[in-house]
């Protein structure tokens, strides 16, 4: 072997090992990683946005694997927990479902029907009242006669609130073009056959409809001579 070749198979010997130990080098580097992130575990990702209190399924999901440590702890790992189930707010895609995105949908008991109105959404809403909150329904009328006081009555207490819609901007009414344009919200209620009338009744000839959300494991009873106020009687 002359001094060419002997070269030849030095230069080789030096390229093996230099590929050697960059490849360790990438095994160490991996290695390295692997053991700063951790084990990998299941989360769910948005594959389009989802609208507030549109009922969840399955196929509004894609299963994605990321590392446990960076998951948060009210991450959900598991399409069960969507069961029966309503996201609170708008969901949007790409996003990772977490527990505080959904709520359980009230259900309607027996004898109860479901009764929708536009509340003013200043004087009734404030982004307080969601899907399962318990509200207590006041209306003010007009005295009926020149003279008759103007009065504010509870029409409805313990209201359950089934759903919550999209912030809607109401035209002014027609026999009263001075009243300036307002902002209303869709409120669904589980209510008996009584109170939907009532509040039906309410949302027709009441100057203005007010929810006032009740306290969760409050007393939500109202006394009969407490419901209606007038400000002459106020004592």
């Amino acid at each position: 072997m002359n001094s060419r070749q002997r070269r030849g198979v030095i230069l080789l010997l030096l390229s093996v090992l230099c590929a050697l130990g960059a490849f360790a080098g990438v095994l160490s580097v991996i290695s390295d990683v692997e053991s700063k992130v951790g084990p990998e575990v299941t989360a769910y990702r948005l594959k389009s946005e989802v609208p507030p209190y549109t009922t969840l399924t399955t196929g509004q999901f894609e299963k994605i694997k990321m590392p446990e440590r960076w998951l948060s702890e009210n991450a959900v790992t598991d399409l069960r927990d969507i069961q029966g189930k309503i996201a609170v707010t708008t969901l949007r895609a790409g996003s990772l479902l977490q527990s505080d995105m959904i709520v359980r949908r009230p259900a309607l008991r027996p004898g109860q029907q479901e009764v929708a109105i536009m509340i003013d959404a200043a004087t009734g809403v404030a982004g307080k009242i969601t899907p399962g909150s318990s509200v207590n329904v006041y209306a003010t009328f007009e005295g009926r006669r020149e003279g008759d006081p103007d009065q504010s009555k509870i029409i409805v207490t313990n209201a359950k609130v089934l759903d919550v819609g999209e912030l809607t901007a109401l035209k002014p009414d027609e026999s009263n073009r001075d009243r300036q344009p307002t902002d209303a919200v869709p409120i669904t209620f589980a209510l008996s056959a009584l109170d939907a009338q009532r509040l039906t009744y309410a949302e027709s000839f009441a100057e203005r409809v007010r929810l006032a959300l009740v306290a969760p494991g409050g007393d939500t009873s109202v006394p009969e001579q407490d419901r209606t106020y007038e400000l002459a009687k106020d004592k």
